[in-house]
């Protein structure tokens, strides 16, 4: 089995996974809950299933881009609990494992005919969002890219190509963004689930990470804002 971290976005989901299903999963979508409840979580889903950290087959984390915070975390705790139990480190793009989450949700939905694109968004904080576009295949088509969303953004897909967009950056573009193919899931969360199928596969071929010198993907730098008062005066 295959523990799962995803801590990207304010979302703090752990899953415990066996090929592609979900076997456990405990999450919370509370702000700033990560530094709080991730080690509670996965400490919860090891005792639940009866099992110790050593006994798991390897531990995956959702790489970025996304929270500077919360890439910090997950990854750290990642880190820690591979080095610690000898297991190997996967490491998973944040964007792919929505875009499984995506698909699925588009599936059920029936909103998958001819030719529909996937465009995971990640808030980037104002206008700007981390993205990219999967084709149904799971071909990424376009790369991660940091973006301010304007008017004239993705006028290069046709009409006819429908686009689906998720995530916690998509929402703010939703009155941007109103050609008729664009299609926006609002009840899209993400999963540490969603990353059962990508982490398997990554199992299946030896694709792992060295512990010591793996860092997060996090696609811009991270800026600290200036504070307007300054206790040294």
């Amino acid at each position: 089995m295959i523990l799962c971290i995803e801590t990207a976005t304010p979302v703090c989901s752990v899953a415990l996974c066996e090929s592609d299903r979900i076997v456990s999963i405990r999450e919370s979508h509370e702000n700033k809950s990560h530094a709080s409840l991730l080690t509670v979580f996965i400490l919860d889903i090891l005792k639940e299933k009866g099992i110790s950290a050593s006994q798991l087959e390897a531990v995956a984390v959702s790489k970025g881009p996304g929270s500077y915070t919360g890439l910090r975390i997950g990854v750290s705790t990642a880190k820690g609990i591979a080095y610690g139990s000898g297991i190997p480190l996967i490491a998973i793009e944040t964007t792919m494992s929505m875009f499984q989450g995506m698909k699925h949700m588009a599936e059920l939905k029936g909103d998958i005919s001819g030719e529909t694109l996937f465009c995971p968004m990640i808030d980037a904080r104002r206008m700007e969002v981390f993205n990219c576009i999967f084709d149904a295949g799971g071909k990424m088509t376009k790369p991660v890219s940091a973006e301010v969303i304007d008017e004239e953004s993705f006028t290069d897909i046709p009409d006819n190509v429908r686009i689906i967009f998720a995530g916690d950056g998509s929402s703010k573009c939703r009155n941007i963004l109103k050609r008729g193919n664009f299609i926006f899931y609002d009840d899209f969360v993400i999963s540490a689930g969603f990353m059962a199928a990508p982490a398997s596969v990554s199992f299946k071929y030896g694709k792992f990470e060295d512990v010591a010198y793996f860092e997060p993907f996090y696609l811009k730098d991270f800026i600290t804002s200036k504070p307007r008062n300054s206790i040294l005066g």
